[in-house]
This record gives C-alpha cells, sequence and structure tokens, in this order.
C-alpha cells in the first residue's frame, strides 16, 4: 500500500516530528519563499522487526541505527520553493525502511552466463591513505546497505566493513555515485543524518563529498530558475537556513527524549 504523506507540520503541533526533525520544518515553515513543507509520518518499528532484519542478514545493527528506526520506520521529509506564480519541489531528505534496507547485490537482470558482476569492478590500486580510509568492496569483503537511492542520484549506504559476521562497530556510511565510485560521508549514522538535515536535501549534495562536486545540472536548478525569476536573493535565504540548521544541531537536544532520537548527542 502506497504511504500517504502527513500534512504540512503547523507551529510544532507534533512534538515528535519536531524532534525527529531537529527543528527543520519550524525553520523552514518562517522561511521566505518555502513552501509545502511535508513529512510521511511513520510509526516506530517494533523491536522484533530490528532482530528479524539482523538475523536474516547475519548483521548487528549500530545503535544509533536502531534508535532512529524505534522512534520512525524510515523517514521522508521533502519541500518546495514559490517562484513567482510557479511551486518547484526543491528537497528530498529520505531514509529507506527496515523493510527497503536491503543488501547491495548483483540485479537480477545482469545474471546471465559470463555477465560481469559488481565484484569485477574491483579495483586495489586505490586502498586507504591519510585523507581516506580503504573503500568498500563489492564482494565477501564487505557487506553493503542502500539506506537512500538519491532520487537515482547514487545511493547512500550502510556499509560493514569487515563482511559476515558483521559488527557494528565496524559500519560506516559511504556514497555510491552513478559511475559506481565510493566516496566517504561518516563513520556512523548519527553524522550522516546531521549531514542529511544541515544540507535541507537538496539535489545531489552528497556531490560536495566527491572530488568532482555537484552536477551543472544540479547547479542549473539551484540558480539560473533564482535568477530568471528575479530571485537572486534565494542564495542568501539558502545560506541563512544553513546556518541556522548548524546552530541548531550544534546545540544539542534540549532533552533526554531528543538525545536518544536518532542516537543524536550535542557535539
Amino acid at each position: 500500500m502506497e504511504e500517504k504523506a502527513s500534512p504540512p507540520p503547523q507551529g510544532c503541533s507534533k512534538p515528535h516530528l519536531e524532534k525527529l526533525t531537529l527543528g527543520i520544518t519550524r525553520i523552514l515553515e518562517s522561511s521566505p519563499g518555502v513552501t509545502e513543507v511535508t513529512i510521511i509520518e511513520k510509526p516506530p518499528a517494533e523491536r522484533h522487526m530490528i532482530s528479524s532484519w539482523e538475523q536474516k542478514n547475519n548483521c548487528v545493527m549500530p545503535e544509533d541505527v536502531k534508535n532512529f528506526y524505534l522512534m520512525t520506520n524510515g523517514f521522508h521529509m521533502t519541500w518546495s520553493v514559490k517562484l513567482d506564480e510557479h511551486i518547484i519541489p526543491l528537497g528530498s531528505m529520505a531514509i529507506n525502511s527496515i523493510s527497503k534496507l536491503t543488501q547491495l547485490t548483483q540485479s537480477s537482470m545482469y545474471s546471465l552466463p559470463n555477465a560481469p558482476t559488481l565484484a569485477d569492478l574491483e579495483d586495489d590500486t586505490h586502498e586507504a591513505s591519510d585523507d581516506q580510509p580503504e573503500k568498500p568492496h563489492f564482494d565477501s569483503r564487505s557487506v553493503i546497505f542502500e539506506l537512500d537511492s538519491c532520487n537515482g542520484n547514487g545511493k547512500v549506504c550502510l556499509v560493514y566493513k569487515s563482511g559476515k559476521p558483521a559488527l557494528a562497530e565496524d559500519t560506516e556510511i559511504w556514497f555510491l555515485d552513478r559511475a559506481l565510485y565510493w566516496h566517504f560521508l561518516t563513520d556512523t549514522f548519527t553524522a550522516y543524518y546531521r549531514l542529511l538535515i544541515t544540507h535541507l536535501g537538496l539535489p545531489q549534495w552528497q556531490y560536495a563529498f566527491t572530488s568532482y562536486g555537484i552536477s551543472p545540472q544540479a547547479k542549473i536548478t539551484y540558480n539560473s530558475k533564482m535568477k530568471r525569476r528575479k530571485c537572486v536573493h534565494w542564495k542568501l535565504a539558502i545560506k541563512s537556513l544553513r546556518w541556522e540548521l548548524r546552530r541548531c544541531v550544534s546545540a544539542g537536544m534540549e532533552t533526554d527524549q531528543n538525545q536518544r532520537a536518532c542516537g543524536i548527542k550535542p557535539r
């Protein structure tokens, strides 16, 4: 059954959603030009769902990931901007539910005799360095689960670096781009969740952590449409939003219950 989006939260009318989003709904709704801030509200996952996932995949789920799913079984928040009379979807923040936290494997459509596999892409010439940890592997050396499909622009993955059986302390968050190159994001889910919020879910924001950066198409989405409609001030609004979010995240959670949300702790 298709999930239905809840009405846009107004004035923190749902405190648990305010805690989950670290106040981003309030900040977005009070920002000029932002409209249609919506969240697909999902019930918390039950503990047996987490246990079943761990047994099925022979992996121990990190504690902060467990805390997240015990608060909401997945996350999807979107927002748009109003330019003249046009409503343009812009931000999208998503984390898969437990049922969609599936292992990244070879697609069945390529399971033909002598067909290339993901393991054939392995290149050990670029291993760990002072700047980046060792990249994930498509073979049995790593176990990879998809957290977000990034609207087809890549995949954010929860990576177990030690193979199976997989331990919670061996996890990192990586971005797999469309060319199937790996880019390190964070060493914990908590840190990734902060990145997701502070980047407002802008299209292709994960590419800011690659050597080649955000695509020209995404820059056109951010800039040219705004200029054409004489909304040059939108760049300043985005900067203001991100600085305000950084301030809120850095300030930490106000209550113990907030601190348990996603395992997030104050900096």
